[in-house]
């Protein structure tokens, strides 16, 4: 049995009819580009999230810069951030020619530590960006009163967590701008790519809804230098044909997590996930901690296992830092965990005879290889 980490086709034929239908409806209409879908789609987020505005954008890696551009931050600033994410995090950071500066994770969650946050704090910072990291929300409470003290911006990269919520409330409404992708493997994916940007303040909805048609408010008036970032119809239609579904697939994520947990209970070998107190975590991925992780994450491939590694190299050590001087040791928990993490198959369409199959053959290889040692 081939169990891959993923599978996008079965939640497609749940709601090909609706899909295609809206899909169809677009292709008839003439109007692919800002028409109504987008509206509606923007409308039903913030009905969602709970947030007064949303920007849909063409991908969640624009989310974050055009939220970094809205809040004025450039070339000599610094940016507060995790090193255990991919890329588009700090890469958002580079692009508006600002500094990333890593704080080490905390090794339980994977997210931030937001204890460490306000050591890394100097006259040169602007802003932090938590990472709600496999759809696990941060300690926001802890973030978001550094960053009122400091006066520094909260950017949410929420690219994993639609649905997520902390305290009650939405991952990606509680700091100043929250950054969603909806990139085909997300929980809430589109079939192609697709990203927004929410917050609750009206000038930096219009400064985003801006950059994101090449600087200008106005057709053909052009105030600032933007890009082009929007989200088309297709894409906004099929977006909205899921939506309404995303509470009940979340809900199926909760429940595989859980039946996993029971599955490798018996092994203490495997570490499976934590959740912070009074968080709902969405499980974008469900990653575990196993000794010997490489060889054994080769066995699951040779048995046909889709599990993958979130992430091999921390960002701190990846050749695009490395003129910030960055050296392995400096983030002891980032560096730990990048040698033990593996995500495992996580859908809301996986049967618990994949779940057992995945697990037996996980419990099965990470004793093998232990019994090596």
């Amino acid at each position: 049995m081939r169990i891959p980490i993923i599978n996008s086709k079965r939640q497609y034929e749940s709601i090909a009819a609706k899909a295609e239908q809206a899909v169809l409806e677009v292709m008839r209409s003439g109007s692919y580009i800002l028409g109504e879908n987008n509206k509606k789609f923007e409308q039903e987020m913030c009905d969602y999230l709970d947030c007064k505005n949303a920007i849909a954008l063409n991908s969640g890696t624009d989310a974050l810069h055009l939220a970094l551009r809205a809040l004025d931050i450039g070339e000599g600033d610094e940016v507060i951030s995790t090193a255990f994410t991919f890329v588009a995090t700090s890469e958002s950071i580079g692009i508006v020619g600002a500094k990333p500066v890593f704080v080490d994770i905390d090794a339980d969650t994977f997210n931030i530590d937001a204890n460490k946050i306000e050591a890394a704090i100097t006259p040169k910072t602007k802003a932090i960006i938590p990472v709600h990291l496999y759809g696990q929300p941060c300690d926001m409470d802890i973030i978001t009163d550094i960053a009122k003290r400091h006066n520094l911006f909260v950017i949410e990269d929420a690219c994993q967590a639609i649905g997520a919520e902390y305290k009650g409330k939405k991952a990606g409404t509680i700091g100043d701008i929250g950054c969603f992708s909806f990139y085909p493997t997300k929980n809430l994916g589109t079939m192609g790519d697709g990203g927004m940007a929410v917050t609750n303040s009206t000038y930096l909805k219009d400064r985003i809804l801006a950059l994101r048609n090449h600087g200008g408010a106005i057709r053909y008036h052009h105030d600032e230098i933007g890009v082009n970032s929007r989200l088309d119809e297709i894409q906004a239609a099929i977006l909205r044909v899921k939506l309404p579904y995303i509470d009940s697939w979340n809900k199926k994520r909760r429940e595989h997590a859980k039946y996993y947990n029971e599955l490798f209970s018996k092994c203490n070998l495997i570490e499976t996930p934590k959740e912070l107190d009074e968080t709902y975590c969405v499980y974008h991925q469900y990653t575990v901690k196993i000794p010997n992780r490489d060889e054994v994450h080769k066995m699951l491939a040779d048995c046909g296992i889709g599990a993958m590694i979130y992430y091999p190299i921390p960002l701190h050590l990846q050749k695009v830092h490395e003129k910030f001087g960055f050296r392995e040791g400096s983030l002891a928990n980032t560096e730990k965990n990048t040698k033990l993490v593996l995500s495992l198959p996580m859908f809301a369409e996986i049967t618990k005879e994949e779940q057992e199959t995945v697990a037996k053959t996980l419990i099965e290889c990470v004793q093998k290889t232990a019994a090596m040692v």
